[in-house]
């Protein structure tokens, strides 16, 4: 037993910000454990045709590069622009592949101070296809999760421990999805974190050192937004007075590829990944507080709203995934559901309307629970909501009873989860489908949603 305990307890002293990690281990945990100078990582982020992002975090100032190279042909060999870790930037690197080409597979190998540092699991990522005008759109598996929630004792809140089954990033991993979709509470903030960069950095540092999530950064491209927890306190909205600290960490410890539109900060952006378009909106910086009695009631913004439709209408895509971190359609006014802010929600959905803009889906998080959401429209076609949450933080199978009147039956899950999304089929009959699994990968329930249906 004793045993046992010192395996799963490892303490990890971070000299460069003074502060102190303690991390569960598991037996499948050790593929993940720090080796020499690595703190986390490497992390595959946003990929493209000709440029691919990646990341890592040392645990002292050091110089870091990737070396890259086909997975078919080994012989030919790329590498990053080495970068200089350093403390003010929470020793973590952005590393750029700039000279990748469309549609290849790439394996590499990651490098700190001119070593080696071998990783016990694949290293892999992938540049887009350039398909358009060529072929049909290439198949896609991609996998959407929120609330990832890590045990550290000594700053927890006193009782039973908040986050388990940490397992269930094995079995995303296991499902090999090209990407990860993390639509917030990706990390949780806690009192001593959120009011210094020392506590933001830690908490980062502590939550993405996790030794069962390092498999599956670094072979599956991940893509961000966030929420309350990683934002600031809960339910945070525009008056947390250190958001400009919150969002620099979520800078350095993901790789989007971008932050805020129209040069207003935040963490708005959008991506493609075949013919799927996805369009992360930042539910937290220009949200009006809860009890405001007066001014508008807003969540998002009049900017973004504007900006999310511009976007929206502009696309091509056959499928365009609007990513936020609280539930847009769920009609029951309760904790932050975009209901308890009518108005703006309102103008979203004319704004679809209006507009005669196909093929939206909707997902969202927050909610420590799984459900879709159906809004049936007269003379158009209806709107989902696929909520998925929680992945490791504590589930909430009591809100089953909640007056949703647009959950579709049978897909509550009140337990631990994450889903799978696949896009298949020719160009002009594309289907998209949803699995959800528990926190063992398997199945809870699956739909499918046609893009003929959402014209």
């Amino acid at each position: 037993m004793r045993e046992f305990a010192q395996r799963s307890l490892t303490l990890l002293i971070w000299t460069v910000v003074g502060v102190v990690n303690l991390m569960p281990q598991t037996v499948f945990a050790q593929a993940g454990s720090s080796d020499g100078l690595l703190q986390s990582g490497p992390m595959v982020g946003w990929s493209e045709m000709f440029e691919v992002h990646l990341w890592a975090q040392t645990k002292a100032p050091a110089r870091v590069k990737i070396v890259y190279y086909e997975t078919t042909n080994a012989t030919v060999r790329y590498e990053t622009r080495e970068v200089q870790t350093s403390a003010d930037k929470a020793c973590t690197a952005l590393l750029i592949a700039d000279q990748v080409q469309p549609g290849r597979q790439y394996s590499y190998e990651l490098f700190i101070n001119g070593n080696e540092v071998k990783r016990p699991y694949p290293l892999a990522f992938q540049s887009q296809k350039l398909w358009q005008w060529r072929t049909d759109p290439p198949a896609m598996r991609f996998c959407v999760g929120s609330c990832l929630y890590v045990n550290e004792p000594q700053f927890d809140r006193p009782g039973n421990p908040y986050g388990d089954a940490f397992q269930i990033l094995r079995s995303i991993y296991d499902k090999k999805p090209e990407f990860m979709l993390w639509l917030g509470d990706n990390i949780y903030l806690r009192e001593p974190d959120w009011n210094t960069r020392t506590g933001i950095f830690h908490r980062y540092t502590h939550t993405r050192s996790l030794p069962e999530l390092q498999p599956l950064l670094g072979s599956v491209h991940h893509y961000a937004t966030w929420d309350d927890h990683d934002y600031g306190p809960n339910d945070a909205d525009r008056a947390f007075w250190n958001k400009d600290q919150t969002l620099e960490a979520f800078k350095l410890f993901w790789a989007n590829p971008g932050y805020g539109v129209g040069g207003r900060p935040g963490v708005t952006t959008q991506f493609a990944w075949g013919d799927v378009e996805f369009f992360l909106l930042d539910n937290r910086t220009y949200r009006s507080p809860n009890r405001r009695k007066t001014g508008k009631r807003q969540i998002i913004g009049d900017e973004q709203l504007e900006w999310l439709v511009d976007a929206l209408a502009s696309s091509w895509a056959t499928f365009k995934i609007v990513a936020i971190g609280g539930q847009l359609l769920n009609p029951a006014p309760v904790y932050e559901n975009h209901s308890t802010y009518p108005e703006e929600r309102q103008k979203i959905l004319d704004a679809i309307e209006k507009e005669g803009i196909k093929g939206v889906i909707v997902v969202s998080g927050d909610r420590h629970h799984t459900e879709l959401s159906c809004l049936e429209r007269k003379g158009t076609y209806p709107l989902y909501d696929f909520t998925i949450s929680s992945l490791t933080a504590g589930a909430d199978g009591k809100a089953e009873s909640e007056p949703n009147t647009l959950r579709v039956k049978g897909t509550f899950v009140g337990e631990r989860n994450f889903a799978i999304f696949e896009v298949t089929g020719p160009r002009k009959d594309r289907v998209l489908k949803c699995t959800v699994y528990d926190v063992n990968g398997v199945e809870k329930w699956t739909r499918e949603i046609k893009a003929k249906d959402l014209q």
